[in-house]
């Protein structure tokens, strides 16, 4: 495995080599960094319909089923209260306190199983939707991360190329100026959904944060929110790739570089 890993990755090398070389660059272009430009963006674009797949599945969730869900709470309320009239309550029960913490847990219960089916018949889990476009760009960014890693060492052409402030694509940039401009990207694109929310959007996660709070209030358990959790990540690899890409070559960071700055296009585009 590793020397058919090897190989894949030279395979790589010498074919990017060959299209940077064919390209009809004008002279006065780097053609090397161009190229790897050229392959980033066409890379990304090739990965587009997965993560357009996710965010469609994204709005399913977010204008049929949470605003059916919202339609059929107050419906669940009164199923709930019309229940517990039925069954009776005993009398050490009888304190309005006891009996609305009691018809609040209930309702949650029932309104996260009603979500739970709205989701199933819509096809929209939120989590497949949020993982799908970055578990289908993480293998084709480790194998052109290690390709343009391969291609710095020694001897290489990289080394008679300058770009930008890169003094050549096989040494790390002496200024920061790309790791830091990496991370800030990276930390654009964690927070742009924050930036593009709409107000409805703002309205309905106002509500839900009001609703884990009286969930809370009520005894219940503190749900796990998976997009806070990988919010928190995400910006600390923000500060983690700036270290990262201080010590890695040029051309590495180049790619990582306009890798980020496609994400940010691609996160603006399909939440505008």
């Amino acid at each position: 495995p590793l020397v058919n890993k090897r190989f894949l990755v030279q395979s790589l090398c010498d074919g990017f080599l060959d299209l940077a070389v064919a390209l009809p660059f004008p002279t006065s272009v780097p053609y090397y960094s161009t190229t790897i430009i050229l392959v980033t963006v066409a890379s990304r674009l090739a990965l587009f319909p997965i993560a357009l797949w996710g965010r469609n599945r994204v709005r399913r969730l977010e204008n049929v089923v949470l605003p059916e869900l919202e339609r059929l709470k107050p419906i669940i309320s009164k199923h709930v209260l019309d229940a517990m009239k039925k069954e009776g309550t005993p009398r050490e029960l009888l304190v309005p306190a006891t009996l609305q913490r009691i018809h609040l847990s209930r309702m949650i219960e029932m309104v996260k199983s009603e979500r739970k089916r709205l989701i199933a018949k819509h096809k929209c889990h939120p989590f497949l939707s949020m993982v799908a476009s970055p578990a289908s760009q993480l293998p084709v960014f480790v194998v052109m991360s290690m390709m343009f890693n391969r291609l710095a060492y020694d001897p290489t052409p990289f080394d008679s190329e300058a770009f930008f402030t890169l003094t050549t694509l096989n040494h790390p940039d002496s200024t920061w100026t790309l790791p830091i401009l990496l991370g800030m990207i990276t930390m654009a694109n964690v927070e742009s959904n924050n930036w593009l929310m709409t107000a409805v959007q703002r309205d309905r996660l106002r509500k839900m944060e009001e609703q884990r709070a009286q969930q809370l209030a009520a005894g219940g358990k503190p749900d796990i929110q998976p997009h806070r959790i990988i919010k928190s990540a995400m910006n600390g690899l923000s500060v983690v790739r700036i270290f990262l890409a201080a010590v890695s070559p040029g051309s590495v960071v180049l790619y990582w570089t306009t890798s980020a700055t496609c994400g940010l296009i691609q996160t603006w585009v399909l939440d505008y």
